[in-house]
């Protein structure tokens, strides 16, 4: 099946866009990769988990809520680990030093995840093929939720802006113990994707990562506080990791105002060049909030993140003036939400019309 393929027109948008972006950080003699700021945070957010695991599991608290509550953090934090040090890594963006954004992508193997899957699934499909059916897993969330008028509408979908929350509460469960078994299994990163057949390194460092993970954070605090509360405090953990993350990544790009391209029905080309495909797929929310920033590893700043994966995010509020200024140039549609709550709240009303829309 031929893939979807972008505008062959020549890509002037990003090529102004590059110029801009490559003179600041020519001005300002600064390297694209990770500063100080962030190998601090970095050193901040492992030792936390690690903190904080060693307390829930070896020094549990007698007072069930404070337990729970710290659950709850550990979370949390477990999603900020993804989003900043994580993330930065499989981007290559973490360091100049290739052993380096390895070594900080493999935290996601840390957590249960595989590294291998997300750079394909990631790097490759999504920041490529941002919204377009078939070819971009994150908005693959059939049957349960639909997110453009393209996918199948199911009879629930009318009461999904309802329900999506606590859905997305268990997809980092599903993640690690589904979503990465079935692309395994099949060999597929999403219905029309294949993955080159693994070596025999990447199938060992899968199993140990799986096995590892299960012995971490299951064998070892049921050894250590017993079945039904590891069950219970495991499953705050992983809901509160769930719910971040996929909140994040959903405020990014199915909100209202975004695009959604369906090649079946679009004759499999997108009639823009590439980076204002990013653009129109893509939206900002909350980045002049200092909290959200920090634990959120600027994926708040979406826009820069598509358009500059390989800068990383300790750069993006820096940047974010000139490609809006670039964007205004060029007349193309740079949407930006000033608060989480607001994104959140566009994201529900989206759902709620396509769930509502034959």
């Amino acid at each position: 099946m031929p893939r979807t393929t972008f505008a062959p027109t020549p890509p002037v948008f990003f090529q102004r866009l590059r110029q801009v972006i490559d003179a600041y950080f020519r001005e300002n003699n600064l390297k694209k990769t990770g500063n100080a700021r962030l190998y601090w945070k970095t050193a901040i957010l492992l030792t936390a988990m690690v903190t904080l695991y060693t307390l829930l599991v070896f020094f549990t608290p007698g007072s069930p809520w404070l337990a729970l509550a710290l659950c709850a953090l550990l979370g949390l934090v477990l999603a900020s680990v993804g989003f900043n040090v994580m993330h930065d890594g499989a981007h290559g963006s973490y360091s100049g030093r290739k052993w380096v954004n390895e070594l900080m992508g493999h935290s996601l193997n840390l957590m249960g995840g595989s590294v291998h899957f997300w750079k394909i699934k990631h790097n490759q499909n999504h920041h490529t093929y941002t919204n377009v059916e078939g070819m971009d897993d994150d908005i693959d969330i059939e049957p349960w939720v639909r997110v453009h008028a393209g996918q199948k509408r199911r009879w629930y979908h009318r009461y999904q802006h309802i329900y999506v929350l606590f859905l997305y509460g268990t997809t980092y469960l599903f993640w690690i113990f589904y979503n990465d078994m079935r692309k395994y299994f099949t060999g597929k990163v999403s219905h029309e994707v294949r993955m080159k057949p693994m070596t025999r390194k990447e199938h060992i460092v899968f199993w140990c990562t799986k096995l590892g993970y299960v012995a971490i954070f299951l064998v070892v605090p049921m050894l250590k506080v017993g079945v039904l509360p590891t069950l219970i405090g495991y499953g705050v953990m992983v809901f509160v990791t769930g719910l971040f993350i996929s909140v994040v990544f959903q405020l990014a790009h199915v909100v209202e105002g975004v695009e959604f391209v369906d090649p079946s029905a679009d004759g499999r080309a997108i009639g823009n060049e590439w980076a204002i495909h990013q653009v129109n797929t893509t939206v900002n929310f909350a980045t002049h909030n200092r909290l959200w920033n920090w634990l959120f590893g600027g994926l708040n700043f979406q826009v820069e993140h598509h358009l500059f994966p390989l800068i990383s995010h300790v750069h993006y509020p820096a940047i974010n003036k000139r490609l809006k200024q670039v964007c205004a140039e060029f007349g193309v549609h740079y949407q930006e939400f000033p608060t989480l709550m607001g994104a959140l709240r566009s994201h529900l009303v989206h759902l709620r019309q396509v769930g509502m829309a034959a």
